[in-house]
């Protein structure tokens, strides 16, 4: 017996449209997915349908109610605390999107935008920051941006800055940590039986490294810390991409300016 294809089955060569959209960088899978359901795209001329495959020469053509639409989304820079998660609230620990009200709004913002409640619709971490570390957390209404961040073919700079322990050393641990297991740090370790990509890591003083990442593996830092035996007492992001933490207090927050970019 001849069965059809589902819907989303498509001859070779081609992709769902959703697909399509992000990696042209025009929204992501989520929005695209909204928008088509709008009737806001219109793929060769005809109004697109969910789940639509389409090839590599399809013109595909997006409404400006979609445009407008993303040009009110919010991109915002939140200085976390220790004690708070990235995402969903979890073991009685408040989201850190909590922290993104009026009050906490910092008095240093150089965008002149003004906070509304309706900027919190959607408003979601583009990665993760775990609930003992501090630093930069970005949290977007915009797929792009969490695309560009998290997608899964970013190579996105990320710098931390991290104090450590090294057994019962806890001063000056530089001059106790071996050359050798530095190099480690750099390259050489894996996780979960996956090899890490290179890593830039020096001493910022003898007591704290710098690590610059371009992934984002769960706890990556701390547990490759303790593959060299070495503790972290103290985690910080001070940098995603060309936005760094700057002057940004602890608990605060502002938002990404119109000509800043990751």
């Amino acid at each position: 017996m001849n069965r059809e294809p589902p819907r989303s089955a498509g001859a070779p060569g081609t992709v769902r449209l959703n697909k399509r959209m992000a990696d042209l960088g025009l929204c992501s899978r989520r929005e695209a997915d909204d928008w088509i359901s709008r009737g806001w795209v219109r793929v060769d001329g005809e109004v697109a349908g969910v789940g639509m495959q389409v090839g590599p020469q399809a013109r595909i053509e997006v409404d400006r109610r979609a445009q407008g639409h993303q040009q009110t989304q919010v991109t915002i820079l939140l200085h976390k605390p220790v004690g708070y998660v990235s995402g969903q609230a979890e073991d009685g620990y408040q989201p850190a999107v909590t922290l993104v009200q009026d009050r906490n709004h910092w008095q240093g913002d150089p965008s002149r935008q003004r906070f509304s409640p309706a900027q919190l619709r959607g408003l979601a971490p583009a990665g993760r920051l775990d609930i003992d570390s501090t630093g930069l957390l970005v949290l977007t209404q915009d797929g792009r941006v969490a695309r560009q961040l998290i997608g899964e073919d970013s190579g996105m700079e990320k710098e931390y800055l991290v104090r450590v322990n090294y057994g019962e050393v806890t001063r000056d641990v530089q001059g106790a940590f071996p050359a050798a297991q530095l190099a480690r740090l750099r390259h050489g370790l894996s996780l979960d039986g996956r090899a890490l990509k290179p890593a830039r890591v020096d001493w910022q003083n003898p007591e704290q490294l710098r690590f610059v990442l371009t992934e984002g593996r769960k706890r990556q830092i701390r547990r490759m810390c303790e593959l060299v035996g070495l503790k972290v007492v103290g985690l910080k992001r001070v940098r995603i991409g060309r936005v760094a933490l700057g002057q940004l207090p602890p608990g605060t927050w502002r938002y990404l300016a119109p000509g800043e970019r990751f």
